[in-house]
Order: C-alpha cells, then sequence, then structure tokens
C-alpha cells in the first residue's frame, strides 16, 4: 500500500480529450492530482502553449508523444519538448541507442538553457493495445515479455530514464532495472472498468505491487460520471483506505 501523497503522485490522467474537457477536468481535481499526460490529441492540436497552461495548474506533465525518427531531429524535438516544461517525455524503444542517446542529449541541452530539472525520458515497449498477434503482423516473431525486455535493456543502457510497459510485465522490468527505474504503465483499469481497446491490462493495486512508479489512467476517469469521485476511489484502493 501507499500513502496518500505517494498514491496522488502515482497516478498520471491521461487527458485523452479536447482542450475544453482538459480544463474542466484539471479544475475538478485541482488540489487533488498530481500529473496529466498530455498526448498527441491535445499536444497536435493546441501546441506547447497546452503544457504551459497545465503546469500553471500546478500539475506535473507527461509529454506522450512517442519520439521516432533518425537521432539528429529526434534530438532536436526532445530539446524542444523539454523546453515546454514538460516533466517526463516519452521516445519510442525501437529507434536504437543511437536515438535514445540523442534524445538524452536534447534533454540536458534543454535542461541547461532553462536552469531546471531535466526531464526523464521514458522508453516505449509495446503498445497496450498490441498482443502476439499484432506484434507477427509487422514481423515480430519473439513473446511479448521477451521484447519488452529487450527494448527496456536497450533504452535504459543508452540513458533513457525508464520504461513504458503494460504491467503485465512490470514485475520483470523492476527486476531487471533496478529500484531507480522509471517504470510507467497505461492498461489500468480500475474494477469493473471496461478494458476498452487494451489488450494487457491490470488494476491500479495489481500494478503498483508490481512495481510500476506511475499509472496512466484515461478513461476510467475521464469519461466517469464524476472524475472527482472515480479518481479518490483509485486513490483509496492504493493506500487501503
Amino acid at each position: 500500500m501507499l500513502t496518500e501523497n505517494e498514491a496522488r503522485d502515482a497516478i498520471i490522467i491521461a487527458l485523452d480529450c479536447d482542450r475544453e474537457r482538459a480544463f474542466e477536468l484539471a479544475s475538478l481535481l485541482d488540489g487533488r492530482a498530481s500529473w496529466v499526460k498530455v498526448g498527441m490529441t491535445l499536444f497536435y492540436r493546441y501546441g506547447p502553449s497546452i503544457v504551459d497552461e497545465m503546469r500553471a495548474h500546478g500539475l506535473k506533465v507527461f509529454l506522450d508523444l512517442k519520439v521516432h525518427d533518425i537521432p539528429f531531429q529526434v534530438k532536436g524535438a526532445v530539446r524542444s519538448a523539454a523546453l515546454t516544461g514538460a516533466d517526463i517525455i516519452s521516445i519510442h524503444g525501437l529507434g536504437t541507442s543511437a536515438m535514445i542517446a540523442a534524445a538524452r542529449e536534447g534533454a540536458e541541452e534543454a535542461a541547461e538553457l532553462c536552469g531546471r530539472e531535466r526531464a526523464r525520458l521514458v522508453a516505449i515497449s509495446i503498445l497496450t493495445s498490441m498482443n502476439e498477434e499484432s506484434l507477427a503482423e509487422i514481423g515480430i516473431e519473439c513473446p511479448i515479455a521477451e521484447e519488452v525486455a529487450r527494448l527496456a535493456s536497450l533504452s535504459y543502457a543508452a540513458g533513457a530514464d525508464g520504461i513504458v510497459c503494460s504491467p503485465q510485465e512490470a514485475s520483470a522490468m523492476r527486476g531487471m532495472l533496478g529500484p531507480e527505474a522509471l517504470i510507467v504503465t497505461p492498461g489500468i483499469r480500475p474494477l469493473g472498468s471496461d478494458k476498452g481497446d487494451q489488450q494487457r491490462i491490470a488494476t491500479p493495486l495489481a500494478a503498483i505491487e508490481a512495481g510500476s512508479s506511475k499509472l496512466v489512467i484515461g478513461r476510467p476517469i475521464v469519461q466517469a460520471p464524476d472524475p472527482r469521485a472515480a479518481f479518490e476511489s483509485i486513490v483509496a484502493e492504493l493506500t487501503g483506505a
């Protein structure tokens, strides 16, 4: 079990919605939530200002752009993303160790320029919407757990601070990467929730017990009739309250 502060800090609310709803949620959860995820839906529409605005609400931001390109482009993209004030930025583990090292350089340059703590980098392994049939379709024939471990090892050694993986792989990642690694897990579904398009899921408490650092939770909060109550219910699950 976590303390209340630890539980609130562990939950990242995925704002996969429009700007109006994002700010409605930020207001509803003011003083309760610590983190939000800004993904492609919001960032591609509204740009860097959305990160500034969320931080003005006192929220830390996981900027989930899954950056993946040649090393030169990734260095510049991560540098720019970090300059928005994002606290965590996602890159793609399939981008090679050279790309990940370049991303780390970009994050370090941004930290030096703006005089703040470096944005942490997490490498995407296998999306939680994918299963082994999906992997085979794109030519990856090994089991999911093996591919996640390979990408995690490569990414962490090249300078990423951690990995994005399903909660089903969290325990293995914690054991392999050690206590300091940042393990971010989407695919979190409270008991009774519809799993939607996610394939590899777990409850919030099961994910934390498996070794997750951060839980990315979207629809069970964002689409709940009472988002505040949904959020507090998850906090209660994590604290045993």
